[in-house]
This record gives structure tokens, sequence and C-alpha cells, in this order.
């Protein structure tokens, strides 16, 4: 007999977890997930928000395997499904998305790549020897001795967007190390348009911040989705709970994803790391949120002065911003320029040297390239919808969908933010440099 557990969560009540996925869910790379927070530095604003990244692949999991339940996956099909909707967050950094960019500076690649490389053999361990959270035993080898291939779990886990062709058959280069592709609607269950991954984080961010905008209908959803040609797509009696999901999805980014304040404290959290001794950036995906706080506040200068300032809530302020509506064509390929990290960085030294201060009080942000192209902001609006034989993309049989791809989430464009008694002189220096 296959041993089961009934495990409760605060957002899908009871989850069933049989072997190999209880054992799955004991290894250490899934364990680390218990301290690193689902939505970083969020609780600075919303204070219930303090929920982890276990419990979201765990809720992923779930809905994963309800949505592969619902298209008739085969056995094997779901098994590899199963694991890569657990492990699919495996090297997420300390405060999950606060720290994306500057470990991908560090290491070249983000948390999907370095998952999937782990997953598929490329990376022995997802941490050290020397560190709580290392196994002697590969997550790869650990998957072939239950029976689950993992280079199509890797392939689940792989961003869509570096995929040269997801389709079965294909061939996925990561890290030196090819691997075949799993079928496409494989990969859209958890990075499609409409996905286990974002249909958990809205549910579940909304319960813990009290913010009622990520309500969806997932039940309806999961009840109309069905493949054409190899793609996950969404029967038309599901339109409207699809177009209430995105319209949760835009109001959940702009209200708590890039909430003003919530930015700010991640960019003071990020400038801490980059402050930091370059021992402190190796490695962010094997650490917890308490150890890289302990790294902080062992060290002298910016990094436990920033440090310091976050845990008593004493936030940088806003010194300096342009408004989405106030950028003009001849302003906006300076901008473009701004979202390529190392020029940002040099420019945040160039207004912090006129400000006469030093470059780590000083924090520039600018909205993504996406936004500023007046692109989707938030992607992934673009669902496929199933009428009649024939597919269509949402947004042409929906003008709320169509509205919502050019909706922008952020207020600002661009923002220069620094601790409240340099807010004059960075302002001066800011409006000068920039």
């Amino acid at each position: 007999m296959v041993a089961r557990k009934i495990i409760h969560d605060s957002v899908h009540g009871g989850i069933p977890v049989e072997e190999p996925f209880l054992s799955l869910l004991h290894r250490p790379e899934m364990q680390r997930l218990h301290g690193v927070k689902q939505l970083g530095l969020s609780y600075l604003v919303f204070p219930g928000a303090n929920h982890t990244r276990f419990e979201h692949s765990l809720g992923v999991f779930h809905l994963a395997r309800g949505m592969g339940r619902a298209i008739g996956l085969d056995e094997q099909e779901m098994s590899c499904l199963s694991a890569a909707a657990l492990l699919h967050d495996i090297c997420h950094p300390p405060f999950s998305h606060t720290l994306e960019e500057v470990m991908q500076v560090s290491s070249g690649k983000d948390h999907m790549q370095l998952a999937s490389s782990i997953i598929g053999g490329d990376l022995e361990s997802a941490a050290p020897s020397g560190s709580p959270f290392h196994h002697p035993k590969p997550l790869a080898e650990y998957l072939e001795e239950e029976g689950i291939d993992p280079r199509m779990v890797a392939s689940i886990v792989a961003d869509p967007g570096s995929a040269i062709d997801p389709s079965q058959g294909s061939l996925l280069d990561d890290g030196g190390q090819a691997f075949f592709g799993a079928p496409r609607y494989l990969n859209q269950i958890i990075h499609g348009p409409v996905d286990a991954d974002q249909m958990d984080y809205l549910l579940r961010d909304a319960h813990y911040t009290g913010v009622a905008h990520g309500i969806i209908d997932r039940d309806r959803i999961l009840n109309t989705i069905t493949v054409h040609n190899g793609s996950l797509v969404v029967g038309k009696g599901g339109a409207a709970a699809v177009e209430g999901m995105m319209v949760a999805r835009s109001l959940m980014y702009s209200s708590i994803y890039f909430h003003k304040t919530v930015r700010i404290a991640e960019m003071m959290m990020a400038r801490a790391v980059e402050c930091a001794d370059p021992q402190t950036r190796t490695s962010l995906h094997t650490l917890t949120e308490a150890e890289i706080l302990n790294r902080l506040m062992s060290q002298d200068g910016a990094p436990r002065e920033i440090t310091s300032r976050l845990l008593r809530r004493e936030l940088y302020k806003k010194a300096h911003s342009l408004s989405g509506e106030d950028v003009e064509d001849d302003h906006l390929q300076s901008l473009l320029k701004l979202t390529e990290y190392r020029r940002r960085k040099d420019k945040e030294e160039e207004i912090a040297d006129r400000a006469g201060l030093d470059p780590c009080r000083v924090i520039l942000d600018v909205s993504s390239r996406a936004s500023l192209l007046s692109m989707s902001r938030i992607g992934k609006t673009d669902v496929p919808i199933l009428e009649d034989g024939r597919v269509r993309p949402m947004s042409r049989r929906s003008p709320l969908a169509k509205a919502l791809q050019g909706r922008n989430i952020h207020d600002w464009a661009l923002m220069v933010s620094c601790p409240s008694e340099d807010v004059e002189k960075v302002s001066r220096a800011a409006r000068s440099v920039l």
C-alpha cells in the first residue's frame, strides 16, 4: 500500500500527498522554502503576508494535479508534472523575487534556470556540502530511482521563454546539458496563460494580505480547460472565469506586487546585498532569510545599516520620480537603457556622487522594459479560448481583456529613493543627472 497523508492547507483545505512525493517534500531543497517568504518584504505593508514558498509549492502541486486529471494525463505525465509542481521554486533566493536580479547577475541564471539545472542533473545539489540543506543524493538520482524522468521534470520547470521549441522531442539546452522537452501542455500547466502557479499565488496572496482582488473561479477554470493541437486552452464556457482571473491578476500586481512602499523595501534589501562582501552574493539560492539577515548584520557599513533600517521599518523615501504619463518619446530610449542592471548602477553612483553620498544610500528603480514600451505589463494575458473548433486569443473576443493588456500597473516609470535625511539633496542631484 502506498503511503499517503492529508496535509491541511489554509487555501485549498486538505491536500492528499502520496509517495514518492511525500519523501520529495522532505528533501532539504523543499524544506529550505519554509525560510523563504512568498511575498518577500510585503509584510512591512501587509502584516499578514508571512506565508512561504513551501506553502505555495504545495498549492501548485494540488492545482497542477487537478489540471492534469482534467485533461486526462497518463501516469507517467502525472508523476513528472507533480514533481515539477513541487520543485519549480526550489532555487528562489531569500525574500523571493526581491533578490532575483542580484542572484542572476551573480550566477548568470535566474531561479528557474538554476532549478532546471539541479533537477536535470547538471548541478549536483542546490546547497554545497556543509550547508544544512545539502543532500548527498542529487535530485536527479532520487527522481530516477522513483521512476520519474528528471529530464522531463526539468523541461517542465524550465522557463518557456528560453526554450527553442517546447514540443515533444525538442532539445532544451541548459548549462551545457541537453534534455528532451516535455509536451507543451505540461509546461503550460506551470508556466502558461492559465497555470497552476498563478492560480495559487493569486488566491494565496489575497488570503494572506487581506486584499480581495485575487479571488478567482478556479473550479470553473479546471472544468473548462482542455488540450487542442498539443497546447492548453480554455473552452468558451470558461471565458468569464478567465476574464475574472485576468482582472484579479492586474489588480494584485498594482496593489501588492508593485506597491510603491513594498518596492522601496525590496530595493533596500537588494542594495544591502549588493554592498555586502562577494561571498554573501554567492549561492543565494541555498540560503534562508534568517541566514542572509545574519550575514548582512555581521558586516560593518552599508549592509548592517540598511538591514537595521529594514528591521526597524525605517524605509527610504522617494526623492524623485517620473510617472508613466510623463514619459515623452525623446526620453524613452534613455529610460530603456536604465532597465539594464549595470547602466542603472552607474547612474546611481553618479547621483550619489553629485549629492556627496555613499552610493549605497541611493536607489534608482525603473519600470520593466515591457512597461516602458506600453506592452503587456504582466504577460500571460492572451489566453487561448476554444470555440467551435477554433482557437482565438481572449483579447480578440473580450474588450476587457484587450484593455488589460495595455494597463500599466506602475504609477511611476522611474523612482529614486534614499534615507529621509538625504531626500532634499538627492532630489536635486537626481533632477540634474536624470
